[in-house]
């Protein structure tokens, strides 16, 4: 009976320690937990982690994304205006100088400036007007009215798309480039920061590329083109004057070329010239022949 009783005894003390073993807290790790710190910890978490290893392989910067569907609808509408008109003056010179007087009144410049005499003493020229876009109808009008236009065009390239474009790529550019300046400072082996600095070299010269562009655009975008033809008036009935000198020199010019003609001619033909005289030679030679044989078989009968 005690043995009975020394064994419940002993069966109830395991089932306490069993049942207070279960309760205590195990301790676990949290992957979520810990993969959130490390990307919250970013390209310097992995940076750490990839040099301390003494690993080849680099961190990867990410690029931006592409922003161009949503910065469509906010950035201003980007537009190249130009013209080209052809005007009829009574003095070009003169009218060039009114061109440079009205560009720099609208704020503009002339960009390029062109004045020639043609073969029948006719001046024409050539003017391109670059003036601020938002002068650039003002600007047009300005330029209609100092003479009588022949044509006129004018054309309005959209290039918002590219712009926007361009900044976005700009934009990813410049985040690459930032992350590999952070990669470079904690690059420890030679090989690593040479491979580090062709990939900021490479991303450097698209930077320029794409800045130089944007240049150019936004240079087109503020400063509208204008070129403007310039020719004077045709004289009524033509060149009516005469000039007794130009007379005689257009008559010396066509006597020399009909010598010239003659010439030509004769060195042409001197080939069939040579070759007939000499058929008639010959023939006038068997003539002359026969009729002296026909005399002397009449004196011989």
């Amino acid at each position: 009976m005690n043995y009975k009783i020394i064994a419940l005894f002993f069966v109830c003390i395991a089932t306490v320690v069993i049942a207070g073993c279960t309760g205590f807290p195990t301790a676990s790790l949290n992957p979520s937990s810990s993969s959130q710190d490390i990307s919250h910890g970013g390209l310097q978490s992995e940076s750490k982690l990839t040099y301390s290893s003494g690993a080849a392989s680099l961190p990867m910067p990410t690029s931006a994304p592409s922003q161009s569907g949503s910065s469509t609808s906010t950035i201003d509408t980007k537009i190249i205006k130009t013209a080209e008109l052809t005007i009829e003056v009574t003095d070009v010179p003169g009218s060039v100088e009114t061109l440079k007087n009205l560009a720099s009144q609208k704020g503009g410049y002339i960009s390029s400036m062109n004045i020639q005499e043609n073969y029948n003493n006719l001046v024409s020229g050539s003017v391109i007007l670059r003036v601020p876009a938002a002068e650039f109808e003002n600007t047009l009008t300005g330029v209609k009215a100092i003479g009588t236009v022949k044509s006129v065009s004018t054309q309005g390239q959209d290039v918002t798309e590219e712009y926007v474009d361009l900044q976005a790529q700009k934009t990813s550019y410049q985040n690459q480039l930032a992350q590999y300046n952070e990669i470079m400072k904690k690059a420890v082996n030679v090989s690593d920061v040479i491979t580090v600095q062709k990939q900021i070299d490479l991303i450097q010269t698209e930077l320029d590329r794409l800045e130089g562009r944007l240049k150019y655009l936004d240079s087109q975008i503020d400063l509208s083109t204008i070129t403007v033809s310039l020719q004077e008036p045709q004289p009524v009935g033509g060149d009516t004057s005469f000039n007794f000198i130009s007379t005689i020199n257009q008559g010396i010019a066509g006597f020399l070329g009909m010598i010239d003609a003659i010439i030509i001619i004769l060195f042409t033909l001197l080939p069939l010239i040579i070759i007939g005289g000499t058929g008639y030679a010959i023939y006038r030679w068997r003539k002359n022949k026969k009729g002296a044989a026909i005399p002397e078989l009449s004196e011989k009968k």
